[in-house]
This record gives structure tokens, sequence and C-alpha cells, in this order.
């Protein structure tokens, strides 16, 4: 069905008029995401403000046979939130965000899908616990855009990603119904374990309206320190000798010297631009002596590799400053070229050196400038393509290697994405990672759960 005035309306009657958006202006902001695709413009964005209101735009919407494209801010980096062609309906999630619960006593907390990332740590931190996944967006990106893709951030090495701290969901299937799944309970095997399911699902299989999410004690010690090396493959080799030597850092993550130029630039971190590589690395735990003996053993395995200094952050203030200066790696590449293309190679973290060394050669290959930083320790690796799109003959040369880099990666036992999702990105090489069946199998899964294939219907598989 078309979209037309009688149709608005009743989008209006559930929800109100500042609620509906119809002018192209207003539509063309929610057209694209944070990767480099074509935009497209929905017919008609929704924002709901109760979960009553989310149930009844949902099962309007399928009804008549619309497709539809759930937001949060839109910081994906996969095209995942990028709207179908056609008279299609964008759901905003931003005004759904309520932090109903936190649970000192039980560990946990309720959330409406449109919470900030970072406010929700920051509340959870003011009431002495702890939310450990950090994605580089999280001053921006959602709750229910972490669960839908299942955010994972600097901190997943030691403590995991969004899936480990999923404990229960709320979310309306294609008829307007709520289904729950999960509990506030650490044990629960009601049903099906559908919240796995739901986790990365990208908007595919239902629209989240309500968050349980484990909480954990913070840990009480801690030691920050750079490791600066003249040789990048050193770097990568110390990642790799870390982990094989049974030390899980709460947080290990690299920069190569482009990326080094550029965040130092933007910053002012007093990051060493000379040096060829760098690894970030956090220790912690409940003892600070246990800390301690950590990062003296972490220490001596980054001599022993090769480093040439290790600055070992003073206080709260120097660490501080050297993380956000790594947060603000992507931002300081987006400034150096008019198109930033991210890609999200992952593979076994013994696999870290050759995927590194590989990245440059395919960089020298294709005659591309590319900038390597990411979260090392967990094998997360984002090599990021500076170039100008509107150059086609040199971004013909960027797509190609965009394509070796992920054959590299499944070479070495990777994955396509580690954290940024498949979304429309990454859609036609899901078959190349895994095989015929799984995808066929997937599709068989969507359409029982959406008949019409109207959610998100280009997006992961298709």
């Amino acid at each position: 069905m078309s979209i037309n005035q009688t149709l608005i309306n009743e989008y209006i009657n559930i929800t109100s008029p500042s609620q509906v958006l119809t002018e192209e202006a207003d539509r063309l902001s929610y057209s694209y995401d944070a990767a480099v695709l074509t935009p497209r413009i929905p017919a008609l964005v929704v924002a709901p403000a109760t979960e009553e209101q989310l149930g009844q735009v949902v099962k309007l919407t399928y009804e008549n046979s619309l497709p539809l494209t759930v937001r949060g801010s839109g910081s994906n980096l996969s095209g995942a939130v990028i709207p179908e062609p056609g008279d299609s309906v964008v759901i905003l999630t931003n005004r759904l965000n309520k932090i109903l619960e936190i649970n000192e006593e039980d560990l946990y907390a309720v959330v409406e899908p449109g919470v900030i990332t970072s406010q929700f740590a920051e509340a959870v931190t003011a009431r002495g616990l702890f939310y450990p996944p950090d994605p580089g967006s999280q001053t921006v990106s959602t709750l229910g855009g972490n669960v839908a893709l299942n955010a994972g951030g600097l901190r997943g090495l030691k403590y995991g990603v969004t899936k480990d701290y999923l404990m229960g969901l709320e979310f309306f299937d294609y008829n307007g119904n709520l289904v729950k799944t999960g509990s506030r309970t650490v044990k629960c095997v009601t049903g099906y374990n559908i919240g796995a399911m739901m986790i990365s699902s990208e908007g595919t299989l239902g629209v989240f309206s309500k968050i349980i999410f484990k909480l954990v004690p913070p840990p009480k010690a801690s030691q920050a320190m750079m490791a600066v090396y003249d040789d990048i493959n050193k770097a990568s080799e110390t990642v790799a000798a870390i982990i094989a030597n049974h030390i899980l850092p709460c947080t290990l993550e690299f920069l190569d010297q482009k990326c080094l130029i550029h965040v130092e630039a933007h910053t002012k971190a007093g990051l060493p631009t000379e040096a060829q590589a760098i690894l970030l690395i956090e220790v912690d735990g409940g003892h600070q002596a246990g800390v301690d003996e950590d990062a003296q053993k972490v220490k001596d395995i980054c001599v022993k590799v090769g480093a040439k200094d290790i600055r070992v952050a003073k206080d709260a203030a120097e660490k501080f400053k050297i993380w956000e200066a790594r947060r603000n790696a992507l931002p300081a590449l987006a400034r150096a070229k008019a198109t930033t293309v991210l890609e999200d190679a992952t593979v076994p973290r013994s696999k870290v050196p050759a995927m590194v060394s590989e990245v440059n050669r395919i960089a020298d290959k294709y005659k591309l400038d590319i900038g390597t930083f990411g979260h090392a320790g967990d094998g997360n690796l984002h090599p990021t393509i500076l170039c100008d799109r509107r150059d086609k003959e040199e971004f013909r040369r960027v797509e190609e290697a965009v394509d070796e880099i992920f054959d590299v990666a499944l070479r070495l036992q990777g994955t396509l994405s580690g954290e940024h999702g498949i979304g429309q990105a990454k859609a036609k090489w899901m078959v190349k990672e895994t095989n015929q069946a799984t995808v066929d199998f997937s599709k068989r899964l969507r359409q029982a759960l959406d008949p019409k294939y109207l959610f998100n219907a280009s997006k992961k598989i298709i």
C-alpha cells in the first residue's frame, strides 16, 4: 500500500502531529547512517514515545505492507538503518529513552531502547556498579542499537560484549504483539532462548521495547600503559604473545603510525607520532597487588618482543587522556579525506600479526592510504581507508581492496564483522563466510517471524 494522507492521519492518531515527520527536509536526516552507502529517503518517519504507541505503530505499518526500519541514533557502520526503497517507514526509538530501574541488590537494570549508551553507563557508575560494553560511538549510540548489532568496545577482551550482559527482552512482533523473553534472575531456562536470537538481529526479527541488562561490580584497581614500537610487526606480535601467556588485560588496543599522526593532530594527547605503532594496555582487577603483578608481566613481554619504550599513566587524568585519544581515532581519521571507509576485519588473536601484515600489503597493492587501529586483544582490527568517493577510479580500488581484506580475514579463519554488523554493506558476502545452507536456513527463520519480509528487508540475510 502507498502512504496517503488517510494513513498518515492514523499514525498521528496513535502518536501526535509532532511525532510524524512528512516533510522531505525532515525525512532526509534519516536516509543514511555512518556507512559509505547511497542514502534512501524514507516515505515517513514516526517517533513513538511510549511502549503502547510503539506496538500500535508496528502493527499499523505491517498491516499496510509497508517496509519498516527501526532506528536509534544511526551511528552504525554497516548500512543497517538505511531505509528500504519505496514507501518505507522509519520508526525512531529515541523518545523511548527512560532508564526504568537500576537494581543494586540483584545487579541488573531495565531500560528502554532509546537510552544513550554512555548516559546509561554513567547512571550505573553513580550507583557503584559497572556496565562494561563501551562501543566507540557510546556518546551517541543507543542501547537498542547496541543489542541489535551486538556492539563491542575497548573492554571486550576481558569483559565481553553486549550479548554477555543481556538478561531479558521485550519486543513487538509483526502483529504488534508484545513478546517477552528472559528474566531478572541470574538463571532462566523458561522457553526458547529468544534473547540470544535477537542479539545482532539488526531489526529483522522484531522491534525492541524494553531491555534487561546484567550489571557487575567495578574493578577496584587498574594500571594503564602505552608500549611504543619502531616495528609494526613487533607490536602485533606482542598482542599474540600477551594472550599466549594467559594474561587477560581489560583493554589491548593497537594504533599504527598513520592513525597516530591523525589522532595526535586532532587530540594533542602527546602520542608518539614517530612510532610505527603503539599498544594501549590496561590491566585491572580486585586487588592492587594482583594488578601490579599482571602489569609487570605485560611490560616484560612488551620489552622482550621489541617495545622501545613503555609509558605508564601516572594518574587517572593521564589515563583518561590516552583512552580518550583512542576513542577519537575514527573522528580524527575522518577529518583527513572526504570519504572514510572503516572496515571490521576480525581474526583469531594469534593471527593478528598476519592480518596487520596483509592489510599493509593490500594498501601498497592498491595504492591506498589505510590506517589501522582496533581492539587487537580480541582480534578485531579496523583497517580505515582514507579516500574520496568522487574519484571513481580511486573508489574502484577501494572496493577491490575491501573485497581482498574480507578474503584475507576469512582465509585466516576470521569473520566478516566483529562488532559493526552485516547490515546492507556485507549481506552479499554472508554465503562466503558460512555456506548456502546456512543462508537458506536463516531466510526460513526470518520468513517464519516476518511472513511479508518487511522488517529491514535488505539487511543481514537477503
